[in-house]
């Protein structure tokens, strides 16, 4: 993970090609960049985020568009049932059962270090 100007970045090493690819995840604007090293990557990173901002007049803007705090999703009907059943077990509503449990697998999800390294080669 990679972070600049509070945009977030998930790198990936395609060893074929020989290089880190790096995508912003907290952007609906698909930013994108890559590098043979992490200094090259960094650069390039840099560059994609100015570019994006200075592009759209949005120099010291927050990432991406603003989220509205609603989410619409389609459920197999049996999972719907299930979760409805666990969120009226812990009292709660379903749709604060539902965003909590989102929000404990996020955190999960949260990578831990600031860089992806490639594998070694065998």
């Amino acid at each position: 993970m990679m972070e600049y100007k509070g945009f977030k970045a998930q790198i990936d090493f395609d060893d074929a090609a020989g290089l880190f690819l790096g995508e912003v995840i907290n952007s609906h604007s698909g930013i994108n960049f890559q590098g043979r090293s992490v200094e090259e990557l960094r650069l390039a990173f840099h560059a994609a985020v100015d570019g994006h901002l200075g592009r759209n007049g949005t120099e010291g803007a927050e990432p991406g568009r603003k989220f509205s705090g609603r989410l619409s999703i389609r459920l197999d009907p049996d999972l719907h049932r299930t979760i409805t059943a666990a969120a009226t077990r812990a009292g709660k509503p379903l749709t604060t059962w539902i965003s909590e449990r989102l929000g404990e697998a996020a955190a999960r999800a949260e990578p831990r270090s600031a860089l992806v390294r490639p594998p070694r080669p065998n």
